[in-house]
Parts: C-alpha cells; structure tokens; sequence
C-alpha cells in the first residue's frame, strides 16, 4: 500500500446492481486494496428516498442529493448504476465536469450519449469506463478496446439481451407459443414488468451501438442501428426453422462492409436471424449471452457467459472501479474514445444478408419458374429450394444467396403480388 488518501466512492443507485456493487465492495475490500495499492472507501450513496432504510448501509452514507454528492472533494470516482438516459446524463456530465472519474453500467446512456460523455471525460482529464453496459460479466469491451486494438475487426455477432433468447431457446425446446414464453420469462424474474425494450430489441441496439463504436473507431449511436424485436416470431417459424437445421435467434450484427462504390462502411443491426444448429451462437441457451468476433489477425473469437443480474454486473463494475482507482493512485488515464477512422455508416438496404423465405403457392406447373424470375430480376441467386405438400396446395421454402437487404425486401415484396403465390409465411435473414 501507498501513503496516498483513500480513494473515495460515490454510488448513484441502490437496486439490483448498486445493492450487489456495495456489498461485493465491503466483502472484498482487502483485495482491492491489494490490487489498487490503496484504500478505497464509499463517501454516499444516492437514492430517491434517503429516510429508507437500506440493509448493510449505515444511515449516514444515503442521500437524495446525487448532484450534492458527485460534487464533493472527498469523491473522486462515480458510480452510476440508476438506469434511464435524461437524469443519468445530467449527474454523470456534472461528475465529468467536476474531475472524477466514472463508471457506468447504463448501455442506453453510452449509446445515446457517448460523444458528449467522452469529450467531457477528455477536457476534465478522467477515466470513463463502461464494461458493464454490454453482456454484464463478459469481458468484451476490454478486449475490444485493448487486446484487439492493433487488430483489424471486420464484425461482431452475437446475442446481447438474455430475455429473449430465454423466450426464444424455450419457444424451441416446448414447442409453445411467444405468449406463452413471454408469461413464463415474466414470472421467472427473467423479463420486466414492461418487457418493450427486451423483445423490441432496443437493450440489444444500444449494446450494437456501443460494440460497434469500439470494433470500427467510429462513432455509432442507438439512433444509427437498425431493430427488429421478436414478438411476431411463432411456433410455426420455429418449428420451420429447426427442420431446416437452424435456431432463430435476436442478433446484434455490426459488420465492416464494402459498398457497390467500393467505399467501406459501418453497418449495425438487430433482428431475429436464422443461425446453423453447427454455429457457436446456436448452443447459447437460456438467458446466457455469447459474442462472437471476428477479426483479420486474432480469427474467430467467443466471448460467452451471464449476461445480466446483480453479481454478474457487479463484477463488471466493480473491475472497472479497479482500474479507475489505480489510475486515481498511481496516475494515468484509461484509453478514451477512439473515433479516428470515422467511417460512413451504410444504409441499412446496402446491407449484404440473406433471406430465408417460406411461402404458401398454388400446386401447378410453372409456379416455381414465376417465383424464381421475381429473384432473378433483382440479380439475386437461389442457395436452396424446397417444396412439398401442404393442405392448401404447396409450401415453398427458399433460401438465398448474399444479397443487398434492399432488393431481398423488394423481392419479398414482389411474391406477395404474386397470382401464383398465396401468402409469404415468414422472411427471416440468415447469417453464419
């Protein structure tokens, strides 16, 4: 240990997280001290009603004075684990702007506001840091920020919001319904009381967002990230996709692509996606988390584990405390934001997938010629078709070729006009 004061703490938010932060911090605080090479001690904790009391935090630390608390000298490092963007980024600038440093576990705050952060960080001279935001207790942002910094990353892929692969894993192995699943992951504890952002697929766009910002040095907000949910997904559609040997699944996609110009651009999206039962992505189950980076030196790497709850967001926190606080003692900063290559960001309809379409068509002679010149047209060429009985006449079930996401849009577009074409079921991209 050194001479030097105690590091102090500032810990805005006392749910699920801030709870497990405070006390995996009072448990282990010895280690710390080893691993910082000084004291740490907690200076507040903010909450909404400082008359509650709160188990295992003496009366004195609690305040409903956040901006009061991050101001103070005795604060050099802030803990930000309230959740939500507007009053969230209203204290966490304020801290900036004051000289401390800040960890934040709040995806849809970085996402949204991750240059403003930043900047701040930068003219104050402090640490910014944000694992937690994306995968809970996986360490990704690290290694993308540092151990692939003298790489070449050309995509990140993987499942990001553990709630609705546990919905979509479920779905798979009952054979029951999105509601039904849905009903079960709320009773679990597994999905919110309004689960809009989950199965919408907005958590997972922020976490895009932020994955994407570090993989490609380019800045990449919620608002640049395509997002599909999974609540029209049904049992037919999984069922359909298990015969065809893949699993359904809600990707967050962020890609380095090449334009028809040749220009090279940053794409990010997410939607439910087709994935090869041989895939590494199709064995996560339950509400676990897994990502999968692919890079030009490093190759094929996973990242997999919990994805969310107290202990597993705590331990990201809390690893980005460490690192803050022995910055604060032996001197130095964090990497910051790295935008230097600020690449375009791609329209989504540039984007290169693939469609796997399943449709109802009329049981006659020429119907696979109509529906395959409509494909044709557009330049986009068939990997695999498949047609059999069904009571209402035929079921076709196509899978492309890489094509861009405009034209397998307009296509699918056209089969519904179609004379020879009942209904298109479903269209779902495919990746891996």
């Amino acid at each position: 240990m050194t001479d030097s004061k105690p590091v102090g703490v500032a810990l805005l938010g006392y749910g699920t997280v801030g709870e497990a932060v405070y006390r995996l911090l009072a448990e282990n605080r010895h280690h710390f001290v080893q691993r910082i090479g000084g004291d740490i001690e907690v200076r507040g904790v903010a909450v909404n009603d400082a008359s509650k009391p709160r188990d295992g935090v003496p009366a004195e630390l609690l305040t409903d004075d956040a901006v009061g608390l991050v101001e103070r000298d005795d604060v050099d490092i802030v803990v930000e684990v309230i959740g939500g963007i507007d009053y969230p980024r209203e204290i966490v600038l304020k801290a900036l702007q004051a000289g401390k440093s800040v960890v934040t576990a709040n995806k849809a705050l970085v996402a949204a506001h991750s240059a403003e952060l930043a900047a701040a960080a930068d003219e104050a001279g402090v640490d910014l840091y944000y694992e937690a935001a994306v995968a809970a207790a996986i360490p990704v942002l690290g290694p993308l920020r540092r151990s692939l910094a003298g790489d070449q990353v050309k995509s990140v892929m993987g499942i990001v919001n553990g709630t609705t692969n546990f919905i979509l894993d479920a779905m798979e192995s009952t054979g029951a319904s999105y509601d039904e699943m849905l009903a079960e992951a709320m009773r679990l504890g597994y999905a919110e009381a309004d689960p809009t952002a989950d199965v919408e697929g907005h958590d997972a766009a922020s976490k895009a967002a932020i994955l994407a910002s570090l993989a490609f040095h380019t800045r990449v907000s919620y608002d640049d990230v395509y997002c599909e949910g999974i609540s029209h997904i049904t049992a037919e559609d999984i069922e359909a996709a298990k015969t065809a040997g893949y699993v359904i699944k809600l990707l967050a996609i962020c890609e380095r692509i090449v334009d028809a110009e040749g220009v090279e651009k940053v794409s990010a999206r997410v939607h439910p996606t087709l994935v090869p039962k041989d895939h590494p992505l199709a064995s996560v189950k339950k509400s676990f988390n897994a990502i999968f980076v692919d890079a030009e030196a490093a190759g094929q790497l996973m990242f997999y584990g919990n994805g969310a709850g107290g202990n597993p967001t705590a331990s990201a926190v809390l690893g980005d405390l460490v690192g803050a606080a022995r910055n604060k003692v032996h001197g130095g900063r964090a990497p910051g934001e790295s935008t230097y290559a600020n690449l375009p960001l791609a329209d989504f309809g540039e984007v290169p997938t693939r469609y796997h379409l399943d449709m109802e068509v009329n049981d006659r002679v020429g119907v696979l010629a109509d529906v395959a010149q409509q494909f044709a047209q557009r330049g986009i060429s068939l990997l695999t078709v498949r047609q059999e009985g069904s009571d209402n006449g035929a079921r076709l079930v196509v899978v492309t070729h890489a094509a861009r996401e405009a034209d397998l849009a307009d296509t699918a577009e056209s089969l519904k006009s179609l004379d020879a074409v009942k209904s298109v079921n479903n269209v779902i991209r495919l990746e891996g």
